[in-house]
Protein backbone atom coordinates (compact mmCIF):
# COMPACT_ATOMS: atom_id res chain seq x y z
CA UNK A 1 0.00 0.00 0.00
CA UNK A 2 1.11 3.62 -0.86
CA UNK A 3 -0.16 6.61 1.36
CA UNK A 4 0.13 8.85 -1.96
CA UNK A 5 -0.37 11.94 0.65
CA UNK A 6 -2.07 12.66 4.03
CA UNK A 7 -3.45 15.56 6.11
CA UNK A 8 -4.66 13.71 9.37
CA UNK A 9 -6.00 17.03 10.72
CA UNK A 10 -8.06 17.43 8.02
CA UNK A 11 -9.06 13.46 8.06
CA UNK A 12 -8.24 13.03 4.77
CA UNK A 13 -5.09 10.52 3.49
CA UNK A 14 -5.03 8.99 -0.53
CA UNK A 15 -4.45 5.40 -0.88
CA UNK A 16 -3.49 3.27 -3.92
CA UNK A 17 -3.70 -0.52 -3.56
CA UNK A 18 -1.09 -2.95 -4.50
CA UNK A 19 -1.87 -5.99 -3.35
CA UNK A 20 -4.36 -8.19 -1.88
CA UNK A 21 -2.59 -7.84 1.43
CA UNK A 22 -3.42 -4.26 1.36
CA UNK A 23 -7.32 -5.37 1.22
CA UNK A 24 -7.08 -7.05 3.86
CA UNK A 25 -5.53 -3.79 5.81
CA UNK A 26 -8.44 -1.54 4.69
CA UNK A 27 -11.30 -3.75 5.40
CA UNK A 28 -10.03 -2.85 9.32
CA UNK A 29 -9.27 0.61 8.46
CA UNK A 30 -12.32 1.40 6.71
CA UNK A 31 -15.20 1.88 9.12
CA UNK A 32 -18.90 2.82 9.38
CA UNK A 33 -19.29 6.33 9.25
CA UNK A 34 -16.01 7.11 6.86
CA UNK A 35 -16.14 8.97 3.53
CA UNK A 36 -14.75 6.42 0.25
CA UNK A 37 -14.24 8.86 -2.33
CA UNK A 38 -12.49 7.43 -5.62
CA UNK A 39 -13.73 6.66 -9.04
CA UNK A 40 -16.50 4.11 -9.66
CA UNK A 41 -18.82 3.11 -12.89
CA UNK A 42 -22.50 3.95 -12.60
CA UNK A 43 -25.67 2.97 -14.54
CA UNK A 44 -27.24 6.37 -15.89
CA UNK A 45 -30.53 6.69 -17.66
CA UNK A 46 -29.93 8.64 -20.84
CA UNK A 47 -33.12 9.91 -22.57
CA UNK A 48 -37.12 9.36 -22.18
CA UNK A 49 -39.68 6.63 -23.51
CA UNK A 50 -38.97 4.39 -26.04
CA UNK A 51 -35.71 5.95 -26.88
CA UNK A 52 -34.60 5.77 -23.08
CA UNK A 53 -31.16 3.82 -22.87
CA UNK A 54 -28.93 2.58 -19.75
CA UNK A 55 -25.52 3.03 -19.92
CA UNK A 56 -22.35 2.46 -17.68
CA UNK A 57 -20.96 5.69 -17.24
CA UNK A 58 -17.24 6.16 -15.45
CA UNK A 59 -17.52 8.72 -12.30
CA UNK A 60 -15.70 10.30 -9.22
CA UNK A 61 -18.05 9.78 -6.22
CA UNK A 62 -17.92 10.34 -2.65
CA UNK A 63 -20.04 8.04 -0.29
CA UNK A 64 -20.29 7.55 3.68
CA UNK A 65 -20.04 4.08 4.66
CA UNK A 66 -22.66 1.94 5.75
CA UNK A 67 -21.32 -1.63 5.22
CA UNK A 68 -17.66 -2.53 4.41
CA UNK A 69 -17.76 -6.45 2.63
CA UNK A 70 -14.71 -8.19 2.23
CA UNK A 71 -14.20 -11.06 -0.80
CA UNK A 72 -10.95 -12.22 -1.77
CA UNK A 73 -10.02 -9.74 -3.86
CA UNK A 74 -12.24 -6.71 -2.94
CA UNK A 75 -13.43 -4.58 -0.40
CA UNK A 76 -16.91 -3.18 -1.51
CA UNK A 77 -17.59 -0.19 0.42
CA UNK A 78 -21.42 0.72 0.14
CA UNK A 79 -23.53 3.80 1.40
CA UNK A 80 -25.08 7.13 -0.02
CA UNK A 81 -23.95 9.36 -1.95
CA UNK A 82 -22.39 12.82 -1.02
CA UNK A 83 -20.64 14.31 -3.45
CA UNK A 84 -20.37 13.67 -7.19
CA UNK A 85 -21.85 15.61 -10.37
CA UNK A 86 -25.13 17.11 -10.66
CA UNK A 87 -26.65 14.56 -12.45
CA UNK A 88 -26.23 11.92 -9.59
CA UNK A 89 -28.72 12.23 -6.74
CA UNK A 90 -27.39 13.30 -3.52
CA UNK A 91 -28.42 10.36 -0.89
CA UNK A 92 -29.16 7.69 -3.31
CA UNK A 93 -26.99 4.51 -2.84
CA UNK A 94 -24.05 3.24 -4.28
CA UNK A 95 -21.00 0.88 -4.40
CA UNK A 96 -17.29 1.53 -4.66
CA UNK A 97 -15.37 -1.52 -5.26
CA UNK A 98 -11.32 -1.28 -4.08
CA UNK A 99 -8.92 -3.90 -5.51
CA UNK A 100 -5.63 -3.84 -6.43
CA UNK A 101 -4.65 -0.93 -8.62
CA UNK A 102 -7.23 1.26 -6.87
CA UNK A 103 -6.88 4.81 -5.74
CA UNK A 104 -9.06 6.52 -3.14
CA UNK A 105 -9.41 9.45 -0.83
CA UNK A 106 -10.31 7.79 3.07
CA UNK A 107 -11.98 10.82 5.29
CA UNK A 108 -12.34 10.05 8.56
CA UNK A 109 -13.91 12.28 11.36
CA UNK A 110 -10.85 11.18 13.59
CA UNK A 111 -7.94 9.24 12.94
CA UNK A 112 -7.22 6.87 15.87
CA UNK A 113 -3.21 6.22 16.68
CA UNK A 114 -4.78 2.55 16.12
CA UNK A 115 -5.66 3.74 12.65
CA UNK A 116 -2.74 5.63 12.14
CA UNK A 117 -0.41 2.29 13.27
CA UNK A 118 -2.03 -0.03 10.67
CA UNK A 119 -1.56 2.09 7.89
CA UNK A 120 1.96 2.69 8.46
CA UNK A 121 2.17 -0.85 8.92
CA UNK A 122 0.50 -1.51 5.69
CA UNK A 123 2.90 0.69 3.56
CA UNK A 124 6.11 -0.90 5.17
CA UNK A 125 8.01 -3.38 2.86
CA UNK A 126 6.56 -6.46 3.07
CA UNK A 127 8.89 -9.71 4.47
CA UNK A 128 7.73 -13.07 3.27
CA UNK A 129 9.56 -15.85 4.98
CA UNK A 130 9.70 -19.33 3.46
CA UNK A 131 9.50 -22.47 5.97
CA UNK A 132 9.41 -25.96 4.79
CA UNK A 133 8.96 -28.23 7.74
CA UNK A 134 10.22 -32.46 7.00
CA UNK A 135 11.46 -35.76 7.63
CA UNK A 136 11.97 -38.30 6.27
CA UNK A 137 8.93 -38.67 3.73
CA UNK A 138 6.75 -35.57 4.42
CA UNK A 139 7.23 -32.07 3.45
CA UNK A 140 4.82 -28.97 4.41
CA UNK A 141 5.85 -25.46 2.72
CA UNK A 142 4.20 -22.56 3.78
CA UNK A 143 4.59 -18.97 2.88
CA UNK A 144 4.32 -15.83 5.35
CA UNK A 145 2.13 -12.83 4.59
CA UNK A 146 1.61 -9.46 6.48
CA UNK A 147 -1.35 -11.43 8.12
CA UNK A 148 -0.20 -14.58 8.72
CA UNK A 149 0.85 -17.40 6.17
CA UNK A 150 -0.56 -19.62 3.41
CA UNK A 151 0.26 -23.31 2.74
CA UNK A 152 2.37 -23.31 -0.48
CA UNK A 153 2.51 -27.50 -0.61
CA UNK A 154 2.15 -30.94 1.37
CA UNK A 155 4.40 -33.72 -0.32
CA UNK A 156 4.82 -37.05 0.73
CA UNK A 157 7.76 -39.02 -0.68
CA UNK A 158 8.67 -42.90 -1.47
CA UNK A 159 10.66 -44.28 1.46
CA UNK A 160 12.44 -47.77 2.32
CA UNK A 161 10.24 -49.48 4.73
CA UNK A 162 11.88 -51.79 7.41
CA UNK A 163 9.46 -54.83 6.76
CA UNK A 164 9.89 -55.14 3.13
CA UNK A 165 11.96 -54.07 0.02
CA UNK A 166 10.31 -50.95 -1.82
CA UNK A 167 12.17 -49.60 -4.64
CA UNK A 168 12.29 -45.93 -4.03
CA UNK A 169 11.72 -43.77 -7.81
CA UNK A 170 13.07 -40.84 -6.43
CA UNK A 171 15.09 -39.10 -4.34
CA UNK A 172 13.12 -37.22 -1.36
CA UNK A 173 15.44 -34.63 0.06
CA UNK A 174 16.43 -33.91 -4.06
CA UNK A 175 12.90 -33.42 -4.05
CA UNK A 176 12.88 -31.01 -1.54
CA UNK A 177 15.93 -28.96 -2.77
CA UNK A 178 14.12 -28.41 -6.11
CA UNK A 179 11.26 -27.17 -4.79
CA UNK A 180 12.91 -24.64 -2.24
CA UNK A 181 14.73 -23.38 -5.41
CA UNK A 182 11.28 -22.66 -6.86
CA UNK A 183 9.68 -21.32 -4.21
CA UNK A 184 12.82 -19.18 -3.66
CA UNK A 185 12.69 -17.86 -7.07
CA UNK A 186 9.16 -17.41 -7.11
CA UNK A 187 8.16 -15.44 -4.08
CA UNK A 188 11.90 -14.10 -3.17
CA UNK A 189 11.81 -14.53 0.61
CA UNK A 190 13.83 -12.76 3.19
CA UNK A 191 14.62 -15.89 4.94
CA UNK A 192 14.52 -19.87 4.59
CA UNK A 193 13.09 -21.44 7.74
CA UNK A 194 14.58 -25.37 7.33
CA UNK A 195 12.43 -27.10 10.05
CA UNK A 196 12.49 -30.94 11.00
CA UNK A 197 12.68 -33.51 13.99
CA UNK A 198 16.18 -34.83 14.41
CA UNK A 199 18.93 -34.73 11.89
CA UNK A 200 17.38 -34.40 8.94
CA UNK A 201 17.47 -30.52 8.09
CA UNK A 202 21.40 -30.81 8.75
CA UNK A 203 21.68 -33.48 6.11
CA UNK A 204 19.22 -31.71 3.79
CA UNK A 205 21.68 -28.56 4.02
CA UNK A 206 24.85 -30.75 3.49
CA UNK A 207 22.96 -31.85 -0.28
CA UNK A 208 22.21 -27.89 -1.04
CA UNK A 209 24.83 -26.72 -3.59
CA UNK A 210 23.79 -23.33 -4.32
CA UNK A 211 25.73 -20.93 -1.72
CA UNK A 212 23.05 -18.22 -2.55
CA UNK A 213 20.41 -20.60 -1.20
CA UNK A 214 21.94 -21.41 1.87
CA UNK A 215 22.66 -17.79 2.74
CA UNK A 216 19.07 -17.45 3.23
CA UNK A 217 18.78 -21.21 5.27
CA UNK A 218 18.12 -20.85 8.62
CA UNK A 219 17.89 -24.16 10.78
CA UNK A 220 15.17 -25.22 13.32
CA UNK A 221 13.52 -27.94 15.05
CA UNK A 222 9.67 -29.05 14.88
CA UNK A 223 7.88 -31.85 16.94
CA UNK A 224 6.13 -32.88 13.70
CA UNK A 225 4.96 -32.00 9.92
CA UNK A 226 1.84 -30.50 10.79
CA UNK A 227 0.18 -26.80 10.54
CA UNK A 228 0.28 -26.83 14.26
CA UNK A 229 4.14 -27.31 14.22
CA UNK A 230 4.03 -23.96 11.59
CA UNK A 231 2.88 -21.80 14.95
CA UNK A 232 5.30 -23.94 16.98
CA UNK A 233 8.60 -22.73 14.82
CA UNK A 234 6.94 -19.34 14.10
CA UNK A 235 7.55 -18.94 18.33
CA UNK A 236 10.83 -20.31 18.43
CA UNK A 237 13.16 -17.45 20.43
CA UNK A 238 16.31 -18.21 18.56
CA UNK A 239 14.42 -17.20 15.14
CA UNK A 240 13.42 -14.07 17.12
CA UNK A 241 15.94 -12.21 14.64
CA UNK A 242 14.96 -13.49 11.18
CA UNK A 243 11.31 -13.52 11.83
CA UNK A 244 11.43 -9.47 13.58
CA UNK A 245 8.86 -8.42 10.89
CA UNK A 246 6.31 -11.58 10.75
CA UNK A 247 3.01 -10.42 11.38
CA UNK A 248 2.57 -14.46 12.15
CA UNK A 249 4.55 -14.48 14.57
CA UNK A 250 3.37 -11.46 16.58
CA UNK A 251 0.05 -12.57 16.37
CA UNK A 252 1.03 -15.90 18.00
CA UNK A 253 3.68 -14.45 21.10
CA UNK A 254 0.21 -12.45 21.60
CA UNK A 255 -1.94 -15.08 22.06
CA UNK A 256 0.78 -16.73 23.71
CA UNK A 257 1.47 -13.88 26.45
CA UNK A 258 -2.66 -13.75 26.63
CA UNK A 259 -3.03 -17.37 27.60
CA UNK A 260 -0.22 -17.48 29.95
CA UNK A 261 -2.50 -14.48 31.95
CA UNK A 262 -5.34 -16.45 32.02
CA UNK A 263 -4.32 -19.69 32.92
CA UNK A 264 -2.36 -17.67 36.42
CA UNK A 265 -5.60 -16.06 36.46
CA UNK A 266 -4.17 -12.85 36.69
CA UNK A 267 -4.24 -9.62 34.11
CA UNK A 268 -6.28 -10.86 31.45
CA UNK A 269 -10.18 -11.12 30.42
CA UNK A 270 -11.87 -12.57 27.52
CA UNK A 271 -15.36 -12.06 26.06
CA UNK A 272 -17.19 -9.41 25.15
CA UNK A 273 -18.72 -8.72 28.10
CA UNK A 274 -15.47 -9.20 30.61
CA UNK A 275 -13.67 -7.44 28.26
CA UNK A 276 -15.70 -4.56 27.60
CA UNK A 277 -15.87 -3.92 31.70
CA UNK A 278 -12.18 -3.94 31.42
CA UNK A 279 -12.12 -1.24 28.70
CA UNK A 280 -14.89 0.82 31.10
CA UNK A 281 -12.34 0.50 33.93
CA UNK A 282 -8.86 1.58 31.59
CA UNK A 283 -7.02 -1.06 32.82
CA UNK A 284 -6.71 -3.02 28.95
CA UNK A 285 -2.99 -2.55 28.08
CA UNK A 286 -3.44 -4.63 24.88
CA UNK A 287 -6.47 -5.35 23.04
CA UNK A 288 -6.84 -8.73 20.89
CA UNK A 289 -9.70 -8.56 18.46
CA UNK A 290 -10.45 -10.54 15.75
CA UNK A 291 -11.29 -9.92 12.23
CA UNK A 292 -14.31 -12.36 12.78
CA UNK A 293 -15.52 -10.73 15.64
CA UNK A 294 -15.24 -7.41 13.97
CA UNK A 295 -17.15 -8.74 11.03
CA UNK A 296 -19.51 -10.33 12.74
CA UNK A 297 -20.64 -7.05 14.23
CA UNK A 298 -20.70 -5.12 11.70
CA UNK A 299 -23.31 -7.20 10.23
CA UNK A 300 -25.27 -6.81 13.12
CA UNK A 301 -25.70 -3.52 13.40
CA UNK A 302 -23.34 -3.73 16.59
CA UNK A 303 -20.20 -2.19 15.38
CA UNK A 304 -20.24 1.34 16.81
CA UNK A 305 -19.95 0.19 20.61
CA UNK A 306 -17.08 -2.03 19.74
CA UNK A 307 -15.95 0.71 17.58
CA UNK A 308 -16.29 3.53 21.19
CA UNK A 309 -14.56 0.68 23.03
CA UNK A 310 -11.86 0.89 20.66
CA UNK A 311 -11.30 4.63 20.89
CA UNK A 312 -11.11 4.37 24.51
CA UNK A 313 -8.38 1.86 24.53
CA UNK A 314 -6.49 3.98 22.06
CA UNK A 315 -6.98 7.27 24.25
CA UNK A 316 -5.47 5.93 27.12
CA UNK A 317 -2.30 4.63 24.87
CA UNK A 318 -3.32 1.29 25.10
CA UNK A 319 -2.21 -1.07 21.83
CA UNK A 320 -5.24 -2.36 19.58
CA UNK A 321 -4.58 -5.78 17.41
CA UNK A 322 -7.05 -7.19 14.73
CA UNK A 323 -6.03 -10.76 14.15
CA UNK A 324 -6.51 -12.68 11.18
CA UNK A 325 -9.22 -15.74 12.03
CA UNK A 326 -7.30 -17.68 9.01
CA UNK A 327 -4.84 -19.12 11.66
CA UNK A 328 -4.06 -21.06 14.74
CA UNK A 329 -3.68 -17.41 16.55
CA UNK A 330 -7.50 -16.24 15.29
CA UNK A 331 -8.58 -19.82 15.62
CA UNK A 332 -7.72 -19.80 19.34
CA UNK A 333 -8.99 -16.11 20.39
CA UNK A 334 -12.03 -16.87 18.47
CA UNK A 335 -12.51 -19.49 20.94
CA UNK A 336 -12.43 -17.31 23.70
CA UNK A 337 -15.22 -15.14 22.24
CA UNK A 338 -13.40 -13.25 19.34
CA UNK A 339 -12.44 -10.22 21.89
CA UNK A 340 -9.69 -10.29 24.75
CA UNK A 341 -7.60 -8.03 26.73
CA UNK A 342 -4.12 -7.81 28.47
CA UNK A 343 -4.55 -6.01 31.62
CA UNK A 344 -2.28 -2.83 33.33
CA UNK A 345 -3.32 -4.24 36.67
CA UNK A 346 -5.68 -7.13 38.54
CA UNK A 347 -9.50 -6.08 37.93
CA UNK A 348 -11.92 -7.41 40.60
CA UNK A 349 -15.93 -8.44 39.46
Amino acid sequence: MDVINADFKKGVAKIKINDLDDIWYLSHLIDIGDFVKGKTTRKIKIGEGENAKTVKKTLTLKIEAETVDLTESTLRVNGKIKEGPEDIPKDSYHSISLEEGSEFFLEKVRWLEYHKQKLKEACEKKYNYLLCLFDREEALFALTKKFGYDILAKITGEVQKKAKKVEIKKDFQIELIKALETYDGRYNPESIILASPAFYKEDLFKKIASAELKKKIVLASCSDISERSLDEVLRHPELSNQLKDSRARVELLLIEELLNEINKKDKASYGWKEVKESIDSGAVSKLLITDNFIQQKRNAKQFAEVDECMKSVDALKGEIHVISSKNDSGKKLNGLGGIAAILRYKTYT
